[in-house]
């Protein structure tokens, strides 16, 4: 994203500590080296003083001599990113300043950045440096050896941690040094980190190239190689070099994810680590830093992005809390469209070969639908099932054979442009596929005319129940009774004399199917007083007579 640079009031610290040796050449001069390290031939004065020279003019080739940082040029650093919430003071004291990617920052300038946050500072020479989480660090030197030699650059880290790429290659004239209150992290060209822990540690890990770190008590100085990393204690003393943890495996992560909650990932344990550090950043370079963390375990859950092409970057932190081998790789978020909400069958549940159907929610925006069917998660590469449904989110099942099955849904939006866009599958979810049981045979039912009531059994299997329903017509236009059975038989006392009209369907318990209902049985109701000839007797009101 391009911005604008933003000019923020620079400020030169009053007396910069700090000088450069340089060692006396045949030629040289305190006019010359005041052009050469102060880009100004009047400055040699200041020269002649700081170092008592007799004689300007005639230097003792081999001998030393102190450049006071002070009179370099000034330089200012740009903020190229910011994710979250950070700020600047200028000067101490100033009212800190929202920090925003374009500012320009001055020597002296104080970064805070803070929870859940990133910033990255790019200076005059392309180093960048990384600020994490919860930093203070202040600017303290940027300075130019001339108007166009090499910088020299001092961070102040009073909490938190930074990352730093210096320069390409190695450049003797070059500083770059990140001072905190426990040791000090001199660099020529490298990629390092430098953090703080909560209990006054220092700690210096070096990915690339040598550093050279020195504790507080000035005791003594290590260099620190590539994939080695050093603690400095709360006493400023210097712990012994170490090998980094090595880097995790990140080749059996996804290449995309589709979880449209959080961004999780099962990173492989490596031996020896005490947590993992992970990043997820919009370049290669992990300049622009938009999630970051720190966590117990490989199993790593951190909030959302937005659809995109990202790279991750992980780390494995030993019990020293030194960041180990980093591991980088691709990753893409795909999450939108959100996928359907399954409506039926239930999770795990059976459903009718001939008349079930796959059943999903409508999304909002989203014109089409796709579910699949497959035997087992790996059948997806080639489904039994793939069908596209415009505006209804559901598919018929009469092509599969009964069995067990997965089923996943998505959803298709159209874009601007009219192409479609299809975003992630809902996670599979098993169901059974059953053929209905048999409709009851009612021709082979039997009908106790000669007892009052209706008094009714017909053939049926264990594990199946059953709903009858009695009307007066065929056409079941008012049911007069409709009533669950556990078993094939049914009887009522209470139903008056007459003609009826009965249907059934059987349930089978153990898939929860249905068959339809049966075509309907014509019934005879007996009276419970007849005449000889099996005719019902009534009263003088019409009513059947009953027995007192």
């Amino acid at each position: 994203m391009a911005v604008a640079a933003t000019a923020l009031p620079l400020f030169a610290l009053a007396n910069p500590d700090g000088f450069i040796e340089h060692r006396v050449k045949q030629g040289d001069t305190l006019e010359r080296l005041s052009t050469d390290f102060y880009g100004d031939v009047k400055l040699w004065p200041e020269l002649q003083k700081y170092n008592q020279v007799s004689n300007p003019r005639h230097l003792q080739p081999g001998s030393i001599l102190r450049i006071p940082v002070k009179y370099l040029p000034l330089q200012s650093a740009e903020v190229s990113f910011v994710q979250g919430q950070a700020t600047v003071a200028t000067t101490p004291g100033a009212e800190p300043a929202e920090l925003k990617a374009g500012h320009k920052l001055g020597e002296g300038a104080e970064i805070k950045v803070a929870q859940d946050s990133f910033v990255t500072v790019k200076l005059a020479d392309g180093s960048l440096i990384r600020i994490l989480a919860q930093s203070d660090v202040q600017l303290q030197q940027l300075r130019r050896k001339g108007r166009a030699g090499s910088l020299q650059s001092v961070l102040e880290m009073q909490k938190g941690g930074v990352n730093a790429t210096v320069g390409t290659e190695p450049d003797p004239t070059r500083k770059f040094e990140v001072r905190t209150p426990r040791a000090t992290t001199s660099v020529r060209g490298t990629t390092f980190d430098v953090s703080l822990t909560d209990g006054g540690n220092a700690l210096s890990s070096v990915t690339h190239g040598t550093v050279s770190v020195q504790g507080s008590d000035k005791a003594n100085a290590a260099l620190i190689n590539e994939g080695q990393g050093i603690a400095v204690n709360r006493d400023g003393q210097l712990g012994q070099a170490q090998t980094l943890l090595p880097s995790p495996d990140l080749t059996k992560l996804p290449e995309t994810m589709e979880d449209s909650n959080f961004l999780s990932l099962q990173l492989e344990p490596v031996q020896q680590a005490s947590a993992y550090q992970v990043q997820i950043a919009r370049d290669e370079s992990m300049s622009e830093v938009l999630r970051s963390g720190t966590f117990p375990s490989a199993q790593v859950r951190m909030k959302l992005v937005d659809d995109g092409d990202y790279y991750i970057l992980a780390r494995a932190i030993d019990d020293q809390q030194l960041p180990g081998m980093p591991a980088k790789r691709k990753l893409k978020v795909k999450t939108q469209p959100p996928p359907p909400l399954y409506q039926q069958p239930a999770p795990g549940g059976t459903t009718s070969r001939t008349s079930g159907t796959l059943q999903c929610t409508p999304v909002s925006g989203v014109q089409t639908y796709r579910l699949q069917v497959a035997a087992d998660v790996a059948g997806f590469a080639q489904p039994l099932l793939d069908q596209k449904n415009t505006g209804d989110c559901s598919a018929l099942l009469s092509s599969l054979p009964v069995g067990s099955y997965l089923w996943r849904a998505a959803s298709i939006r159209q874009l601007a442009d009219g192409s479609p866009d299809q975003g992630p599958f809902a996670q599979p979810q098993a169901f059974k596929l059953a053929n209905n049981p048999a409709t009851p045979d009612l021709s082979a039912m039997n009908s106790a005319e000669d007892v009052p009531g209706l008094h009714l059994q017909w053939p049926g299997e264990a594990d199946q129940t059953y709903r009858l329903q009695l009307a007066r017509t065929e056409d079941f236009a008012q049911i007069l009774s409709d009533e669950k059975l556990d078993k094939p038989v049914w009887d009522a006392t209470d139903v008056k004399p007459g003609t009826y009209y009965v249907r059934i369907k059987t349930h089978d318990t153990a898939t929860g199917l249905e068959s339809p209902f049966s075509a309907a049985r014509q019934v005879r109701a007996a009276a419970e007083v007849q005449s000889g000839y099996g005719v019902p007797l009534t009263s003088s009101d019409g009513e059947p007579l009953t027995r007192k």
